[in-house]
């Protein structure tokens, strides 16, 4: 059986807690930053749980988690 490649955007994107959820950062906190609320800035500091129906969906990107 040969090996599974990952998919590499993906191994940039997401990473696994000591429990084996998957993690994901939040979105749109690059740019043009003045015209977002303080509020959405505020709630996309850090990191949050992946939705379990997208964790079927990752699991296949990264065959080895």
């Amino acid at each position: 059986m040969p090996k599974l490649k990952s998919k590499s955007s993906a191994k940039k994107r997401f990473s696994v807690t000591g429990t084996g959820k998957i993690k994901r950062n939040y979105a749109y906190k690059r740019h043009c930053l003045f015209c977002k609320s303080q509020k959405m800035k505020r709630q996309a500091r850090g990191s949050v749980l992946l939705n379990e129906s997208d964790v079927v969906i990752v699991k296949k990107f990264l065959p080895y988690l």
